[in-house]
C-alpha cells in the first residue's frame, strides 16, 4: 500500500514509538492510529462515492436533455407529419379536379371528349394524348368522325 516505506523503515518507526511512548501506552496509541486510518479511509470512500454520484447525475441530466430534444425534433414524426400533409393536399387536389371534370365533361366519357388521332401510337402511362382537330376550311366527313390528318403536310 505504501511504496515509500520499506520493512526497515517500518521497524525503525516501531522501535522509536516504543521508546517515546513506552510499552504501556503503545497498544492504546496503535488502536488510536488504526481508528484515524479507518476514518480517513471512510472519508475517502465517501468522497469518491459522492464524486461518482455527481458524475452519474450529470450524465443522466445530459441524457434527459438529449431525449427531450429527440422528442421535440423526432425525424420520424416530422416525416409522418409531412406525409400526412402531402396526402391531404393530394386529396384536395383530386377532389377539386374531379369536381371540375364533372362540370366540363357533363356526362361524356373521355373517349367522347377527345378523339384519338389515327395512326398515332397509344400514349404511355402518365402522358397526355395529343389530338389534332381538323381545320375549319377542311371538310369534315358526314359520319361525324374526324378527318385523318396528313402528318407530312403538317410538318
Amino acid at each position: 500500500m505504501f511504496d515509500i516505506f520499506s520493512w526497515q523503515h517500518i521497524i525503525i518507526l516501531l522501535v522509536v514509538a516504543l521508546v517515546v511512548v513506552g510499552p504501556k501506552d503503545l497498544p492504546r496509541m496503535m488502536h488510536m492510529a488504526g481508528k484515524w486510518a479507518g476514518k480517513a479511509r471512510d472519508m475517502a470512500s465517501e468522497f469518491r462515492k459522492s464524486f461518482d454520484e455527481m458524475a452519474r447525475q450529470s450524465e443522466l441530466d445530459e441524457l434527459r436533455k438529449e431525449i427531450e430534444e429527440l422528442k421535440k425534433s423526432n425525424p420520424v414524426t416530422d416525416v409522418a407529419n409531412s406525409m400526412s400533409d402531402m396526402t391531404a393536399e393530394i386529396d384536395r387536389a383530386v377532389q377539386t379536379t374531379d369536381g371540375a371534370a364533372d362540370v366540363e365533361g357533363a356526362g361524356q366519357t373521355p373517349a367522347e371528349t377527345s378523339p384519338a388521332v389515327e395512326g398515332s401510337p397509344e400514349p404511355r402511362s402518365g402522358e397526355f394524348e395529343i389530338t389534332e382537330a381538323p381545320a375549319a376550311s377542311e371538310s369534315a366527313p358526314a359520319s361525324g368522325e374526324p378527318a385523318p390528318v396528313d402528318r407530312q403536310a403538317a410538318s
